[in-house]
């Protein structure tokens, strides 16, 4: 036998040795009906491809067909985990097309629900991570304290998950009575159970050993991903739109970006993910305080806008910072109430593609951890 036959049979019999597994669509650890197709080398991880369109529902042809205010409900059901967040950029795209100053008011519940569904949002994400990683008692510690905020987005909007609070030009309805009061409750109870992680969870030396110097994501790559949101920010890089592309009245608050430092592993890897989530429930809490203080009392929650919403012809693209990244809106107007293309940018959709690049080398077990601490939601990926 030739030198080369005989590499060549070596070659495949190594080839061989290499096995293809479906994980999901449905599976609990893929956080969603996502199917991840994985080739593994004994328990070593070698190739990750996703495989998306299992709750594809044609979102965006669909908004074709529907008013302005009848596309608010379908804009709930992208990122169902921080609804409130997904509405602000698309209201906002629309009143920056059709010129509308909402009330002063109006910002600052706007800010207020967002930050508060953004600390629901984070609260999921690590706690389920923490499943993923072996630590029940933080889940429950968590949405105990989420069962709080959705008490308070109840009351503002009739609903538990889907809001459709958000009103061009406004808002649905006025704060109810004993708002303040119960958002700062909500404030100290999240202080004190972030305490109680950090010590359950974030700082235990097993869950240390599973989640640092995994899935990690180098701050060129993450970049050169688009990646946005905690997920970026955990590799190091601050960048946050409310902080450099402020909209709304974000520039009025101080509160800072926390960034992945490496503190027990690499910059970028799960550890560092999930420890930013934790530093941004704070952040929340900050602006959630200074808002309240701030916010009038008195006053209109919604400015004058026609009775049908008719935007001018032309387009606009608006985006903001939504717990789980960059959400951005494209929407082309024909000057009809209906919107003649309408484009979101979800970020758990670019997030997620990052993945097949951060799970090579890695064992399989590492995989489950690598997408919980990616944190996506199925909505926004299919749309």
């Amino acid at each position: 036998m030739s030198d080369k036959k005989r590499l060549d049979l070596e070659y495949s019999q190594i080839e061989s040795d290499k096995m293809r597994i479906n994980v999901g669509p449905q599976h609990p650890s893929t956080h969603g009906v996502l199917r991840l197709e994985v080739e593994v080398d004994g328990e070593i991880v070698t190739e990750v491809i996703p495989h998306l369109g299992y709750l594809h529902r044609s979102f965006e042809k669909h908004c074709e067909k529907m008013t302005y205010p009848q596309v608010m409900p379908y804009i709930d059901r992208l990122d169902y985990i921080s609804a409130m967040n997904n509405e602000w950029p698309y209201v906002m795209a629309l009143e920056k097309l059709m010129d509308i100053k909402v009330p002063e008011k109006v910002d600052y519940i706007r800010v207020i629900l967002a930050e508060l569904n953004r600390i629901a949002n984070h609260q999921i994400a690590v706690a389920t991570f923490g499943l993923d990683a072996g630590a029940f008692t933080p889940f429950l510690f968590f949405f105990r304290d989420r069962e709080y905020i959705l008490w308070i987005l109840e009351k503002m909007s009739g609903a538990r998950l889907l809001y459709n609070y958000f009103r061009v030009g406004g808002l649905a309805a006025d704060v109810y009575p004993g708002f303040k009061e119960d958002c700062l409750n909500i404030v100290k109870q999240v202080r004190k159970t972030n305490a109680e992680v950090m010590d359950l969870l974030i700082y235990n030396s097993i869950f240390i050993k599973r989640s640092a110097n995994v899935g990690i994501l180098r701050p060129d790559v993450a970049i050169n991903f688009a990646c946005s949101g905690p997920v970026l920010r955990g590799s190091g890089v601050k960048y946050d739109l409310r902080k450099d592309e402020p909209y709304s009245i974000y520039d009025r608050f101080d509160f800072d970006i926390p960034v992945g430092k490496g503190e027990v592993g690499v910059v970028g890897d799960c550890w560092d993910r999930n420890m930013v989530r934790v530093q941004e429930m704070e952040q929340s809490c900050r602006i959630i305080e200074q808002a309240i203080a701030q916010m009038p009392m008195e006053g209109d929650v919604s400015a004058l806008v026609p009775k049908r919403i008719k935007p001018p012809k032309g387009e606009v693209y608006m985006r903001a910072e939504n717990p789980k990244g960059d959400l951005g809106f494209y929407i082309v107007s024909n000057g009809t109430d209906k919107p003649e293309r309408l484009k979101a940018r979800g970020a758990s959709f670019v997030n997620l593609s990052v993945i097949p690049e951060i799970s090579k080398g890695y064992m399989f077990a590492d995989l489950i951890l690598i997408l919980g601490s990616i944190d996506i939601v199925l909505g926004e990926v299919d749309r």
